[in-house]
Parts: structure tokens; C-alpha cells; sequence
């Protein structure tokens, strides 16, 4: 018996409630078993019980054994000192406060043995996820509402990086947008890299040189590190004259920072990517002002399909020249940055000032998004969950990363549901 396991089972009375009595004989009845509680104390508070003809109010508190009670010493902390009634697995030693017994209950012969075999299968079970083997039972209701709880969880949790960044610059939404965005321009492997050269280059700066794509490429490749070679052709000798400059004029700091392209696929390359960004920086002024006041999410997609200028028609890397391809910003990476980006801010948004308007919009145009495949969605795919749009998607990433590799099917509505089953 796991003590998580003890406090789920008594948080939804999973037990055989008839002719219910302490240990010392005393009848007793479960008016109200008490709120859980998350923090310092006991573990449910605001309960109420009947001993005898006596009704008391006041905390419980779960332990596995009742000699628990006197190994963390509760009795000398007052955060303990209005328990009402103790409840244990096994009742192994009469525990006495204040000169009395204190009133406890025994649950060892009173939860189903299913119950257990069920939680111990799943605590020990190593496949996908799991619950695997049971999962087809659970009902479309139940998948549904859990799947709608992810989802704002994860929003949710990607809201409060977002304010962490708020903070750092008086909450500057178009600043934190523009950090957020260069970072996942960057994909996984340079995201850090590019969000230290966005904070580098405030989103007014770069408003100066908007028109002159040149310059716009100069200050991001030149604050990335990437105009530090001698070069033969003319274009990256031109952008290095100019970061030259500008870096002077502006007294820059370059950040250090260190890019990564082996093994990548050329589209991602660091090269491609700030080339598309600032093409991106190019064609939109007060970027996440446009994103909400987007009313589709066919316009934000439509905002972010740009093309990186004309020498990247022919290269991927300054001074090597390729075949001829335009680097067009594609639908993977567009939605890649809806779903991871633009979506989280304006949740955050709505969050921040409780406009429900845009956790709405958020979350409808995660349902207008195609849907991830990698190899969680595809796991799930495997068990036979649809996995229509980015909605889906997004909520078995958060499934499987915070629940099912955790094992916290306790807190987890499928787990639930199976357990009492």
C-alpha cells in the first residue's frame, strides 16, 4: 500500500462503508470526508463525522500504519492538532493525544482486492502507457473531458513561461512574442541560441530596418555569430559590412552562442531559419497585434508564409551554392509555431487580462491545426485514439509526459475510471 494510493481511495470513498466502526468499537459514519490538501498539514481538511450521538468537525489524517503518527511526530505540530479522526491501512498501535485515544479507522479488510490487483498491474506494467491493456474499455464521455483538462493544463503551463518572460521586460507583449518566435525558429536543437539573439535585438530596433531586408539579415546573422568568416561571395561580404556597422552605431553586444547543423535536414538549417525570420520581420509590423486581431487561423498561417530572399534561392550556407529552391517557410514548421507559439501567447493573453475571448480563439484554432505526428501521437494512434487536429495532439503529449511516464494514474480520469471500474 502506497500512501498516495490510501489518501485516493479514502478522497472517493472507494471502501465498504457498512456498519462502519473505530477501532475501539465506537459506530461511526462518513458525513463528509473532507477536501484533499496540496499543502503543509493534514491531509483533508473541513471534515465532518458522527461517533456515537457526538457529530465533529474539523481534519483527517492518513497513514499506512497508525504508529506513523508518533515516526513524524504530529503531536508536537499544532498544524495537527484538530484531527478528528485518523485513518490506516493497518491499525498497529493506539496513538494517544491529549490523554486520549485518538478515533481510527481501519481500511485494510474494507477495499476491494480488484481495486488493488488494478493499481498494482498498472504500477507495474511497462508498456506505452499503462493502462494499455484496459484502455479500450473507457467511455468517449470520460477520454473527452480529460482530453479538454490536458489541454488547459498545458496551456496553462506554458502560460507561466511566458509571464516569467513578461517579467523580464515590463510586459512587453510584442518583445516577449518576438523572443518567443526567434526560439522556435530555431527548432529544438537552436532554440536557445536564437532566443539569446532575439533578446539581443529589441523588436523597435529591428521596426527601423524593416524595408531593407539586407539590413534585417545582417543584424540576425551578424548577433548569431554567423558573419565572423572571410567570405568570397558578395552578399555575405556585403552583410558584414553592414553588421559592422550597425553593431558600432548601435553599440551591440553580441551574445554568445553557439549553432548546430549536423545531421539537420537543410530546411532547418540556422541559415535558412533567421533568413525566414527576417523575411517574417520583413512583412509584418506589431506582429502579435496581428495575431490578435486574426479572426482565422487561415490568416495567421497566410502572416507566416514567407519565403527567405533571393540568394537563399541557391544556398543553404553563405558561400556554397546549391541547386535552385525556394525556401518557403513550409506547413510543418507554419503549424509547428501556431501550435508552440502562437497559440501559448495568446492563452497567456487572455489568461493575463481574463479575456476569455482569446483562450477561446486559442483553443479553436489548435482544433483547425493538423495534428502532431511524432512518436507519442503515433503511440496513441497505435491504441486506437483519433487524433484529428492539434487539439488531440497537444493533450496526448501532455498524457504521456506528465501522467503515464509518471505513473500518476491516480490523478488521471482514465486511471480513475478503470480503478473503479
Amino acid at each position: 500500500m502506497k500512501e498516495k494510493l490510501l489518501q485516493y481511495i479514502w478522497q472517493f470513498q472507494y471502501f465498504n462503508k457498512n456498519e462502519l466502526t473505530t477501532t475501539e468499537g465506537d459506530l461511526l459514519q462518513i458525513i463528509h470526508q473532507g477536501n484533499f490538501n496540496t499543502n503543509q498539514g493534514a491531509d483533508f481538511f473541513e471534515a465532518k463525522i458522527k461517533t456515537g450521538n457526538t457529530t465533529w468537525a474539523g481534519n483527517i489524517e492518513l497513514h499506512i500504519k497508525s504508529s506513523d503518527w508518533n515516526l513524524h511526530n504530529h503531536s508536537a505540530d499544532k498544524n495537527y492538532s484538530n484531527i478528528i479522526l485518523h485513518v490506516v491501512w493497518q491499525h498497529d498501535k493506539e496513538i494517544n493525544v491529549a490523554g486520549n485515544n485518538l478515533p481510527t479507522l481501519e481500511l485494510q479488510n474494507r477495499v476491494s482486492k480488484l481495486l488493488l490487483n488494478k493499481y498494482e498491474a498498472l504500477m507495474n506494467a511497462t508498456s506505452f502507457i499503462p493502462c494499455e491493456n484496459l484502455v479500450y474499455t473507457i467511455n468517449d464521455l470520460t477520454l473527452s473531458g480529460w482530453k479538454q483538462r490536458l489541454l488547459a493544463e498545458r496551456l496553462e503551463a506554458k502560460s507561466a513561461m511566458i509571464f516569467s518572460f513578461l517579467n523580464q521586460n515590463n510586459f512587453h507583449w510584442e518583445e516577449t512574442f518576438w523572443w518567443l518566435i526567434a526560439k522556435n525558429f530555431g527548432v529544438k536543437v537552436n532554440s536557445e541560441a536564437f532566443e539569446k539573439m532575439a533578446r539581443s535585438l529589441s523588436v523597435s530596433l529591428l521596426a527601423k530596418h524593416k524595408n531593407q531586408i539586407h539590413q534585417l539579415e545582417a543584424l540576425l546573422f551578424g548577433q548569431a555569430g554567423l558573419l565572423e568568416n572571410d567570405f568570397t561571395e558578395d552578399y555575405p561580404k556585403m552583410l558584414q559590412k553592414e553588421y559592422r556597422f550597425y553593431k558600432k552605431k548601435y553599440k551591440l553586444e553580441q551574445p554568445q552562442v553557439q549553432l548546430f547543423s549536423l545531421r539537420m535536414r537543410p530546411a532547418n538549417f540556422p541559415t535558412v531559419r533567421l533568413a525566414q525570420l527576417a523575411m517574417l520581420i520583413s512583412n509584418s509590423t506589431h506582429l502579435f497585434s496581428k495575431v490578435k486581431e486574426s479572426v482565422s487561423v487561415s490568416g495567421v498561417q497566410k502572416l507566416l508564409n514567407v519565403t527567405a530572399n533571393d540568394y537563399w534561392h541557391y544556398h543553404y550556407v553563405f558561400d556554397e551554392t546549391s541547386a535552385f529552391r525556394k525556401k518557403r517557410l513550409g506547413e510543418q514548421m507554419i503549424n509547428n509555431i501556431l501550435i508552440n507559439t502562437i497559440v501559448p501567447v495568446l492563452f497567456a493573453y487572455g489568461l493575463h487580462h481574463n479575456e476569455q475571448q482569446y483562450k477561446d480563439k486559442a483553443i479553436a484554432w489548435l482544433e483547425e491545426t493538423s495534428p502532431e505526428k511524432n512518436v507519442i501521437t503515433k503511440g496513441f494512434e497505435a491504441l486506437k485514439f483519433s487524433n484529428k487536429n492539434s487539439f488531440d495532439s497537444q493533450a496526448y503529449i501532455q498524457l504521456k509526459n506528465e501522467y503515464c511516464n509518471n505513473k500518476r494514474c491516480l490523478e488521471c480520469s482514465i486511471g480513475n475510471s478503470l480503478l473503479k471500474g
